[in-house]
């Protein structure tokens, strides 16, 4: 297909499928004269990719260059690829991966210090989750703990056990909406935009509920 078709299939506008060719992002096309190239599916669901890394996930452009120098390493492995594209796994600037080693079989909480980072450990070994070494999910579980302790609530990680199973439900029933997205970088964007743009309307579902109960128990009718 020509740029402009490109465009259209993308949603990408050609200035900027020009800019992501010059910078990098996205792969040159197949020349066919001397200003002009063809493009193919590759091409449609790399476009793709990168519009939900920036636009959706919020990324960079130089961000986005990073995470796609990684995934493109990584395509053979879906879960490094969906760990990539999330956030779960940092990429370093030479856009590979960190090194994974019998570490990353940890409880996930890493070498966080802290009575909140026990606990997350904690809560993760009951659940008997395998996460990335100190992934930043753990950190802001650890972080959330530490705060409400600072307020005085009393609260643990065998509070938050029912939250970590309905959080288990979710996850199984994300990844089981990629099953009909055969392409890695398909499954790589439709994980991205499930995660993020899902998760507003998650909690907003959450409010909905609180209300829904609060009226059961609390309300006069």
């Amino acid at each position: 297909m020509r740029i402009s078709e490109l465009s259209r299939r993308s949603g990408v506008s050609i200035p900027t499928i020009k800019y992501y060719l010059r910078d990098g992002l996205l792969p040159a096309g197949r020349p066919t004269a001397a200003n002009q190239a063809e493009y193919d599916e590759d091409h449609v669901r790399r476009l793709r990719l990168i519009r939900s890394l920036i636009g959706v996930r919020g990324l960079s452009v130089s961000a986005t260059k990073d995470v796609l120098a990684a995934v493109d390493e990584q395509q053979g492995d879906v879960h490094l690829l969906l760990g990539l594209v999330l956030g779960a796994l940092p990429v370093e600037r030479s856009g590979r991966p960190p090194r994974r080693d019998g570490a990353a079989e940890a409880d996930g909480a890493g070498a966080a210090a802290g009575d909140a980072a026990e606990d997350v450990a904690a809560l993760t070994a009951e659940m008997g989750w395998k996460t990335s070494p100190n992934p930043p999910a753990a950190q802001v579980v650890a972080e959330t703990l530490e705060t409400m302790r600072a307020l005085g609530v009393d609260y643990d990680w065998r509070s938050l056990v029912p939250y970590a199973e309905l959080a288990d439900r979710a996850a199984r029933l994300d990844l089981d909406q990629l099953r009909d997205a055969g392409d890695p970088l398909q499954q790589a964007e439709r994980a991205v935009l499930l995660t993020v743009l899902l998760e507003p309307a998650l909690l907003a579902l959450r409010r909905l509920a609180q209300e829904h109960h609060s009226a059961l128990r609390f309300g006069n009718g």
